[in-house]
């Protein structure tokens, strides 16, 4: 049976992680994967899981986030009752915007004590991966949780600012220990994957608590020091999940994309709903070469394309070879132009005969709208 819950979305938190991305936009809004934004993935993880009231609490540079959101109709989410909501980031106490997760949940309390689902659905916009939520809420559910955190098994380190890591028992699940920000020397752990589900009715009481006792940080002050008294279990996701903390990882998880397994992993069982634009095909003319990329709608391509992501409307002239680049909407390239290990954002015009190149640890950055 489905359980019924409130999905609450955090847009700006990590914003710092990838500054050259979100200058301009939300972390939520940041785009991925051709057709995409971060925040698809995630709002179509709660459309796929029954989920149809979800509010995304907000911060600064979310115009982009409104333009992207529009009425909520490409996510089945344009409702009467419930739908996107969109959360600003002040409170009725206070005209000072939040400062931390703690005090962003202060300032929802009225929106959450609104509402008359049973459970919370609190996550970020800095995973990639399909997660089927109502899976976590049986979880939950079925021991009695307080609080259930979400964790991954990586091995790679961690290029977050802020990081948690769990320690839990192999038989029941339960968490035993939770770090912050701490030194890893290597080999497996398990990193929190910021998708966390409490009853509403305990979250409120959380953060009624937290007010009255002057509490400013949900992890230290909420999780760390109450991981011995309260019921925190973790659950372990098992599939693909891509964090995206970094230019250099969000280049690294892009470029996965061309593997046809993680491609089949993501988007082959549930659908990742975006925003529906009415584009022309994108057109081959003559002498275009095309190898292992994605193409969106509109691009028109005269020159070689390999192992690329090319966004909407995206134009490669004659001449030109573009290779393991992340080319991003509406960005015209010249002739005779050479482009290696790239990402341009939006708008950008390369000119004739430019040669530019980067490396997989350290792409080469062109911001929105320059011209080279």
């Amino acid at each position: 049976m489905a359980h019924s819950a409130v999905g609450v979305i955090f847009s700006n938190i990590h914003d710092e992680n990838i500054p050259e991305l979100s200058r301009h936009r939300t972390m939520a809004s940041i785009p991925y994967g051709g057709r995409y934004r971060l925040i698809d993935f995630t709002l179509s993880n709660m459309v796929n899981s029954g989920i149809t009231t979800v509010g995304i609490v907000t911060k600064n540079n979310y115009q982009s986030l409104i333009d992207h959101l529009g009425s909520g109709k490409d996510w089945d989410l344009a409702r009467k009752d419930g739908g996107i909501i969109l959360l600003p980031p002040y409170s009725d106490d206070t005209d000072a915007p939040y400062t931390t997760r703690l005090e962003a949940l202060m300032g929802i309390t009225g929106f959450l004590t609104h509402r008359n689902e049973d459970y919370v659905i609190i996550t970020d916009c800095d995973g990639i991966a399909r997660v089927d939520l109502q899976a976590i809420l049986h979880f939950h559910e079925e021991h009695n949780a307080d609080i259930t955190m979400v964790y991954h098994e990586e091995t790679e380190p961690v290029q977050s600012s802020y990081y948690i890591t769990l320690q839990t028992d192999a038989e029941s699940g339960r968490v035993k220990g939770l770090k912050i920000n701490p030194k890893l020397k290597g080999g497996k752990y398990d990193l929190y994957v910021n998708i966390m589900v409490m009853s509403r009715e305990f979250l409120i009481n959380t953060i009624q608590d937290a007010v009255t006792r002057g509490l400013s940080s949900f992890g230290r002050d909420i999780l760390t020091k109450n991981v011995d008294t309260l019921r925190i279990y973790g659950y372990k996701f098992g599939g693909y999940y891509a964090t995206i903390s970094s230019l250099r990882n969000y280049y690294s998880h892009s470029m996965e994309l061309l593997q046809r397994e993680v491609r089949d992993e993501l988007f082959g069982a549930r659908d990742v709903y975006t925003k529906v634009r009415d584009s022309a095909p994108s057109k081959y003319n003559e002498g275009a070469v095309v190898k292992n990329s994605l193409i969106s709608d509109g691009c028109v391509i005269e020159g070689t394309v390999e192992n690329c992501i090319l966004f909407r409307g995206v134009k490669v002239g004659k001449g030109s070879v573009i290779k393991d680049s992340i080319i991003m909407q509406d960005t015209v390239i010249g002739t005779n132009v050479s482009l290696e290990a790239v990402i341009t954002d939006k708008n950008v015009v390369i000119r004739d005969r430019r040669h530019l190149a980067g490396c997989d640890a350290l792409p080469y950055f062109i911001a929105k709208g320059r011209m080279l």
